[in-house]
């Protein structure tokens, strides 16, 4: 290792694999009480099963974010972490408070604000582990070199930590409820969220393409720029209907538009950086996951998103599987590869062998990829024939359900398929055999 100190990384990596397990795990249990309703009724209640599998994915996605920047940073700032023994104890508070949270969910304590369901104490406690972080990261930080890369990253960690605040505030008026619960989920995964996705493919590309970095980091300005721009005033697609004044219609509609242009940029940095690099870098399954993220970004949050941003559509469609369909499929692109793909390339150097299992690794890309495209399709169609039973023709609830009914079943073998590359791919990443060393001189292009 260059920096011992980012061996810390490890931590986290297997932490967030951990995690990231048990949430595809519960999202095929999730989609088996669709289509087996009564299965877990007593003992696991559906609404405790959707719990624990959405604020898995958030956590395990914020604990791969932390090993990310605990190996970037020590690369990009040359210099060890300020303190390898605090990120430690760091990963075991935070573990420590996810066991807790789903303990709680299952005994039925919980506050039932989505994705912020968290009791007070383990709200606390998650603001401590990122203090803990925010100190270590950015004392090395001033302490090292700073580039582009690694302050992008910085200032996106940072309003992760300070956004989280508004999950404190629960008014009682539900419509100002709603205002400041989107600071949160829309504000992270629209927009500083992509700060990190641009900066950590940002890492990636100069590593593995040998692509000058002003070249990178001129192209990274403008991802940020076309992200924030575009993704605050974005918020306001989901103020539509819960009571605001009306000009966020028109807010909501101009700016969540052009949340596209920043995930298309990310396409045409991802692959014009590859072509211009024309490198052959010997890690193929972890630039095969960075352009598959791009890609698949693009079409999950952009097209996908667009698809019912629209007030005009957004008033028939809000609710209904459509909005399931668009958020797998933006989280699987935009954030879930995405810490695949650090992982994938950090963790041959970390483990001082050679890239190794790649092509279990790139057969579990393609699978779990193309399950997720499956189900996207599936939800689209079901949330299509949703919006025409239910809220053009008026058709009840629950009889439109057994309408879909078919729906949940392939979205269901999907959720199997998915399993399947998952675990493909945590293997290949885990398991590994024994392989030549990691040299100094092939560990990275120069700089």
């Amino acid at each position: 290792m260059k920096y011992q100190s980012q061996k810390v990384a490890l931590y986290y990596i297997y932490g967030a694999l951990t995690l990231f397990a048990a949430q595809i795990l519960f999202g095929v249990v999730a989609g088996t009480v669709y289509v087996f309703p009564n299965v877990l009724s007593e003992l696991l209640p559906f609404n405790v099963i959707r719990m624990i599998h959405t604020n898995a994915l958030i956590v395990w996605l914020l604990m791969g974010y932390f090993g990310a920047a605990y190996y970037l940073l020590p690369e990009e700032c040359e210099t060890e972490l300020h303190s390898p023994k605090m990120a430690i104890i760091q990963f075991w508070l935070f573990m420590a408070a996810t066991a807790a949270a789903v303990v709680g969910y299952i005994l039925g304590y919980h506050e039932g604000r989505e994705f912020l369901e968290q009791p007070l104490p383990i709200k606390v406690g998650i603001v401590v582990v990122a203090l803990m972080f925010l100190y270590n990261t950015t004392l090395t930080l001033l302490k090292g070199r700073k580039t582009a890369v690694s302050n992008v990253l910085m200032v996106a960690l940072w309003f992760v930590a300070l956004l989280f605040l508004f999950a404190f505030y629960n008014p009682s008026n539900l419509a100002v409820d709603k205002m400041y619960w989107w600071y949160v989920v829309h504000l992270w995964v629209e927009g500083v969220w992509e700060l990190i996705m641009a900066s950590i493919l940002a890492f990636l590309m100069i590593k593995m393409t040998g692509v000058d970095r002003e070249v990178v980091e001129k192209w990274l300005y403008v991802m940020v720029s076309l992200s924030l721009f575009t993704g605050i005033l974005g918020t306001g697609h989901h103020y539509y209907w819960i009571g605001t004044p009306g000009y966020w219609q028109w807010i909501g509609n101009v700016f969540s538009t052009l949340e596209v242009v920043p995930f298309f940029a990310m396409v045409v940095f991802c692959f014009y950086m590859v072509w211009k690099g024309g490198r052959d870098h010997p890690n193929k399954a972890a630039l095969l996951w960075s352009l598959g993220c791009s890609v698949m970004a693009f079409f999950g949050a952009g097209v996908w998103g667009f698809m019912h941003t629209l007030s005009s559509i957004n008033y028939y469609t809000h609710g209904t599987q459509i909005t399931a369909a668009h958020g797998h499929l933006a989280f699987y692109g935009a954030y879930v590869m995405l810490n695949l793909a650090i992982f994938t390339y950090a963790l041959p150097y970390l483990r001082g062998r050679e890239p190794y299992n790649q092509q279990l690794n790139m057969w579990g890309f393609w699978i779990t990829t193309s399950a997720m495209a499956f189900m996207t399709f599936t939800l689209t169609f079901a949330g299509v024939v949703q919006t025409h039973l239910q809220r053009v023709l008026g058709m009840n609830y629950m009889e439109v359900q057994d309408q879909v009914a078919l729906f949940y079943w392939m979205r269901l073998g999907a959720g199997v398929v998915v399993l399947i590359g998952v675990t493909m791919i945590i293997w290949s990443l885990v398991v590994a055999p024994r392989g030549a060393r990691v040299t100094a001189g092939a560990r990275q292009p120069a700089e």
